[in-house]
């Protein structure tokens, strides 16, 4: 499937399960929207396990941005901070276009604590890993499954329930709120998992 439409694929599908799409360009801009997001909804904390394994300077940028605008980062030990994280950053590992799925490698506890704990969840989406399908990925999923331990999470939209009398109900085992930023990464430079 030719790029631009997996993209507009993955946008339309996602958007269909009320999660917000944009387009960014680098690491600094997509760092950006998440603390624009977080002081838009009155947050005042941003977590982002991890980021130091993705990109060298992210977490020093990151933290001038939020510095700069009064929000507490948060990037370890998110067990402490549970009850109070208003923003997760992540970067997806994969995605699925056919649902408009995120699939982020999950070995790590602060970033499930991160990604079910905060009510608005901005997660990068790099755009070269997008597949057309949960079949496209199946090589890689048995790949990543056969690493010790193994957790994956495929997440699609806010959370949302309707098993409290049948009433559709926003937010109950998750975030709020998601966001996925597309970014045309650099094909040749792997991005970790």
């Amino acid at each position: 499937m030719e790029q631009a439409t997996l993209v507009q694929k993955m946008k339309e599908k996602a958007e269909a399960v009320q999660t917000r799409v944009a387009h960014v360009r680098t690491v600094e801009e997509a760092l950006t929207v998440a603390v624009e997001i977080t002081l838009k909804q009155g947050g005042d904390t941003l977590a982002a396990p991890g980021l130091e394994k993705f990109h060298e300077d992210a977490v020093r940028l990151l933290h001038e941005l939020c510095r700069s605008r009064e929000i507490t980062l948060l990037t370890e030990d998110l067990r402490k901070h549970a009850g109070r994280i208003h923003t997760a950053f992540t970067v997806g590992d994969y995605a699925i276009a056919e649902t408009g799925t995120l699939v982020q490698v999950s070995n790590d506890e602060n970033l499930r604590i991160a990604t079910m704990l905060s009510e608005t969840h901005v997660a990068l989406v790099p755009i070269s890993r997008i597949r057309p399908d949960a079949l496209s990925f199946e090589s890689e999923m048995l790949d990543i499954l056969q690493r010790s331990p193994g957790y994956l999470a495929f997440i699609s939209g806010a959370s949302r329930t309707a098993d409290i009398e049948r009433v559709l109900t926003i937010g109950v085992h998750g975030p709020s709120e998601m966001h996925f930023l597309l970014w045309e990464d650099d094909r040749e430079k792997e991005v970790p998992a």
